[in-house]
């Protein structure tokens, strides 16, 4: 594959990413933003949300390190037709320059599928059912060294979060499943293949392949990659960091000089969360009492570019 034709790939990669199950651009309960980073405002990403919920709404957020662990958080109201803009850099607060983790947005209601929470004031619980529909987003990292701007994918709601979580201090647990990632259910996974264009030299061409799920997946994963004639060598990628993580193909053991072009077969062994334990909502199926989510995106870097394209890991879908 010629390097010129990749803008042409990222476009491709994006709609195959669509139609193999993953929502984007609709609005719901919440958000998740996979990849946080700033270091300062010259780089850092950016966040702009829409309200179209017919009325005023709280938005809570919490950003996440990449194990999952609560870093911090806060809350904004949007008013019916609303814009938002979310500039990481300038809502983190201190200590948190470069510091990769993930944002969660949520709606908050007064009760579980109750009237809608208009202002940022005590506990909340996370908006279900016809009260759900509220909020969408749009995020891009934003570099102004290198003069680049990269689509950052945003991973739709609705989000899965168990009735009695306080979605105003959220923990590694409260985030079971988000409805617009691949879906795991029990022990049954989806497969990705997630794209990877190098040239096996550094400062030329670069891949990362970021890593998103609602589980743990740290460990060594032995995986086909596969280069575009179709050839196939069996090797290993390590992620070390619980739910939020990348690496680099060039960095891959073993794998073949001829191997610059084409892509990776992965099929995650995450363990899901427990809805059922976080006080999830009685009658819900029980293949969703034991749902997670995981997502993958590629994000390639070239010299000759001078720019960052994002191509999604498009995957199999599985039925609960």
């Amino acid at each position: 594959m010629k390097k010129f034709a990749m803008a042409a790939v990222a476009a491709a990669a994006l709609s195959a990413g669509v139609a193999q199950a993953y929502t984007v651009g609709t609005y719901s309960n919440g958000v998740v933003v996979p990849n946080v980073i700033h270091n300062g405002a010259a780089d850092t990403t950016a966040v702009g949300l829409i309200n179209q919920s017919g009325g005023t709404r709280a938005v809570y957020w919490t950003f996440f390190d990449q194990n999952s662990n609560h870093i911090t958080d806060g809350c904004f109201p949007m008013t019916n037709r609303d814009y938002q803009s979310f500039i990481w850099a300038n809502e983190s607060g201190g200590s948190l320059t470069n510091v990769r983790g993930y944002l969660v947005f949520a709606l908050g209601a007064t009760t579980a599928g109750g009237a809608a929470q208009t202002a940022c004031s005590g506990a909340a619980v996370l908006a279900t059912g016809t009260d759900a529909v509220g909020i969408s987003a749009n995020a891009f990292q934003v570099n102004a060294v290198a003069k680049d701007v990269a689509f950052t994918p945003v991973i739709d709601g609705p989000l899965l979060i168990g009735s009695a979580v306080d979605i105003t201090k959220m923990d590694a647990n409260s985030l079971v499943a988000v409805a617009g990632a691949a879906q795991t259910f029990g022990a049954v996974a989806p497969t990705f293949s997630m794209r990877y264009a190098i040239d096996q030299a550094q400062l030329g061409l670069d891949t990362a392949v970021v890593v998103w799920s609602t589980g743990d997946h740290r460990g060594t994963h032995t995986v086909n990659i596969y280069d575009d004639k179709q050839n196939r060598k069996s090797v290993n990628f390590a992620l070390k960091k619980a739910e939020l993580d990348w690496f680099d193909p060039e960095t891959i053991l073993g794998l073949p000089a001829t191997f610059t072009d084409g892509f990776i077969e992965w099929t995650p062994n995450v363990v899901p969360g427990d809805f059922a334990a976080l006080g999830g909502t009685p009658g819900t199926a029980l293949a969703q009492q034991t749902q997670g989510s995981v997502f993958t995106y590629s994000s390639i870097s070239s010299t000759a570019f001078g720019a960052v394209q994002t191509l999604l890991g498009a995957h199999t879908v599985v039925a609960p």
